[in-house]
């Protein structure tokens, strides 16, 4: 008996001795969330986006990562080698807190209810890096408490829970995202219009073709982009109205929006953009009268290929192209001259096409 317990107690003995450590992976986690903690900034993010990178198997990182995303201590984006910047208003800057958040998304949908309880942080930063995350999971699950949170009393959180809503394409977000339009933020009814683009609800039509007036230019950029993706030809006579709009900008996004809807109705007010005094513009125009492929711009068109900038010759010759009229041959012929050859090029398609 006595050898026998002797060996037991070897072998139990021996087992301490020998016994294998914590596998790698978990030493990798257990490490990354001790850096989490660190004094630097750098470190702090480094190690999140380290996290980020096992994805799911970093699941026993998720309460610290969440407990990080009220940092917003900015840092250069290039911190993480393999940076993925999810955008927002900080241009060449990350944040610790925006890491954590890319790295939860990562995870997976493990951490869909303790990103979701964070949308409730009473630090703002937080509120809006789980607004992010929401969006990303694309867990429709979401979208009640995101429409709650549109009632932020920050701005930047209500931006990010708009586009969270846009990413999630959920119907049940049109009504709000629709009240979202009147946001006093620019900023916020500026993400309101991309969400209902994105969304593709045609109950927004109406309001965004009364918000191509907003006072703001950025605004009415992107509710003409919003118009141009939903495609509802009743949005045509408020976006060729927004072609006389004051900024260049929104008046070639607006060119690109009928081109978008292709209703014929759309051809006049372009043949008269056709003669916009910013090159960006005619060049819209050209594209967005082409796509239309109605005959009654042909002769405008013929008049770009004598245009002043390349990119308009060369946008104008695709268009005749695809209008397929004889009427262009002999003027796309005489184009061949040009003396860009991208133009060329381009010149040359459109005259095969036009020949056969």
């Amino acid at each position: 008996m006595r050898r026998v317990a002797a060996l037991i107690v070897v072998s139990i003995g021996s087992f301490a001795l020998h016994a294998s450590p914590l596998p790698a992976q978990e030493r990798g986690v257990r490490e990354l969330v001790s850096l989490l903690r660190a004094s630097d900034p750098v470190s702090r993010a480094r190690a999140a986006c380290d996290l980020r990178e096992l994805g799911d198997r970093a699941a026993d990182a998720i309460e610290p990562l969440v407990a990080l995303m009220d940092d917003a201590t900015p840092i250069s984006e290039d911190v993480c080698e393999n940076n993925r910047n999810w955008g927002g208003r900080d241009g060449e800057l990350t944040t610790p807190g925006k890491q954590a958040a890319a790295a939860l998304v990562a995870i997976g949908s493990r951490s869909f209810t303790p990103v979701l309880n964070a949308l409730r942080s009473s630090v703002w930063v937080a509120r809006r890096n789980a607004a992010w995350a929401l969006g990303a999971l694309r867990d429709t699950r979401a979208v009640p408490p995101l429409i709650d949170a549109l009632k932020d009393r920050e701005g930047q959180v209500r931006e990010q829970v708009v586009w969270a809503l846009g990413a999630l394409r959920d119907p049940r977000a049109t009504s709000p995202l629709i009240e979202a339009l009147k946001d006093q933020e620019t900023s916020v009814r500026r993400q309101a219009a991309w969400a209902l683009g994105a969304l593709r609800d045609t109950r927004a039509t109406g309001p965004l073709v009364e918000t191509l007036k907003d006072p703001e230019a950025s605004v009415r950029e992107q509710t003409a982009w919003a118009l141009g993706a939903l495609r509802d030809r009743t949005a045509v006579p408020g976006l060729a109205k927004a072609l006389e709009d004051s900024d260049p900008k929104v008046r070639r996004q607006t060119a690109w929006a009928l081109g978008a809807v292709r209703d014929p109705r759309a051809a006049e007010p372009l043949a008269a953009a056709l003669k916009d005094r910013e090159a960006g513009v005619r060049e819209q125009a050209a594209w967005a009268s082409g796509a239309l492929r109605d005959r009654t711009s042909v002769p405008p068109l013929i008049a770009l290929l004598g245009d002043s900038e390349p990119s308009v010759r060369r946008q104008a010759a695709w268009a005749l192209g695809a209008v397929g009229d004889a009427r262009a041959l002999e003027p796309l012929l005489t184009a061949l001259k040009d003396a860009d050859p991208s133009v060329r090029r381009q010149v040359a398609w459109a005259i095969g096409v036009v020949n056969k």
